[in-house]
């Protein structure tokens, strides 16, 4: 296995490089996130870690610039920050999983462990999805209602997505940010509440019938009838 590190600290990047050595793992890494880029080849890494305050080019953007042009591999970020607005600008630029400094190695290697697993199980999924006049492209990652296209971050068409594939079955916060992030974390649900209402503003706004639908005290669900 191939790790990609992107951390400025060189005394934090050793230690995960020989944490990771230690398991088996090959890590590469940076300490610029410009530089990074120019180095950067799809596919040529099996996970990424992204510092966000790095020179350079900061892991966010990073982050979106790989996202640009390989869509598949597992990104993790790493800062010393907690702030929503620092998740929320993590996923929404393709970022997979968070993790805030300091932290226990054997914790990021648990949430990489959790990544991997899920990059190497094939997705039973429908490969286009219809409700009402809204359609999903899974392959293409791309939303259209009424036949026009909706543009979604990459956490807000899973989202989406994990809404339509339960057929109108009532899915609870916590399973949504299990399914979100792969594990359970009880901030990530309060963060839940803040991309529905991204969806809503996107995909129902503007449209006379409401997809996106609450059953107070249970969850959410997707469909044209109450």
């Amino acid at each position: 296995m191939k790790i990609l590190l992107l951390e400025d600290d060189f005394t934090l990047s050793k230690e995960i490089s020989t944490f990771f050595t230690n398991k088996e793992f090959e890590c590469i890494p940076f300490y610029d996130g410009t530089l990074l880029l120019k180095k950067y080849f799809p596919y040529d890494y099996d996970l990424i870690i992204l510092d966000i305050n790095v020179p350079g080019k900061n892991g966010i953007e990073v982050c979106k610039e790989i996202r640009d042009i390989d869509k598949k591999t597992p990104i993790i970020m790493l800062t010393a920050f907690s702030d929503i607005e620092d998740k929320l600008a993590s996923f929404d630029n393709g970022a997979d999983d968070y993790l805030v400094k300091p932290f226990h190695f054997e914790e990021l290697y648990a949430r990489i462990s959790s990544l991997l697993r899920r990059k190497e199980i094939p997705q039973q999924i429908e490969k286009n999805i219809q409700i009402e006049d809204l359609e999903i492209f899974e392959e293409e990652m791309k939303v259209f209602r009424s036949g026009e296209e909706i543009k979604l971050t990459p956490k807000e068409f899973k989202l989406i997505l994990i809404l339509a594939q339960a057929k109108g079955k009532v899915l609870s916060k916590q399973f949504i940010a299990e399914k979100l992030w792969d594990y359970h974390i009880e901030t990530n649900q309060n963060t839940i509440e803040v991309y529905i209402n991204f969806l809503r503003k996107k995909i129902d706004k503007d449209h006379e019938t409401k997809l996106i639908r609450t059953k107070v005290g249970y969850g959410y669900y997707l469909s044209n009838q109450e």
